[in-house]
């Protein structure tokens, strides 16, 4: 009687240990994210992010200089959808999504027209709060390729 016990707790164990594994190895079966695939990752939509230190006090300048400086660039540019730009107040920290129609088109602009504009914005910035540094620092700079 006591090995009668014995085996049919052995086989509730494995079977509790059987089904623990039946889900943890299909958790995730039901998930699905479209890979994109190498012969077309250029062809579709990719966001540019990036995030500034913006602080409080200077978040008013930013804005301005960013609505005057690079939003009429931007908007020059071939291939470009729109932005988005979200500001933290905890962090001080702003948070910029550049759409782009494709990689192909946002990576075709140069560097140097990049730099340029750059430079015009951190000129105004200067010029407006009568400094020599440039306040925003760069954070993280990446981007997002949309799915599915």
């Amino acid at each position: 009687m006591k090995k009668i016990f014995n085996l049919k707790q052995k086989l509730i164990h494995l079977c509790i240990i059987f089904i623990f594994l039946i889900v943890m190895i299909f958790q995730n079966g039901f998930q699905y994210a479209e890979a994109i695939n190498m012969e077309n990752y250029q062809d579709k939509i990719v966001t540019e992010e990036l995030r500034l230190q913006v602080p409080f006090e200077l978040r008013e300048v930013w804005l301005k200089a960013e609505k005057n400086i690079w939003e009429p660039w931007l908007r020059s540019k071939d291939g470009f959808l729109g932005r988005q730009i979200y500001w933290d107040k905890e962090k001080e920290e702003a948070l910029i999504l550049v759409n782009w129609k494709n990689k192909k088109l946002w990576k075709s602009i140069s560097m140097k027209e990049v730099n340029d504009v750059q430079e015009k914005f951190e000129e105004d910035v200067k010029s407006n709060l009568k400094m020599t540094k440039n306040p925003f620092t760069l954070i993280y700079e990446g981007e997002l390729e949309k799915q599915g």
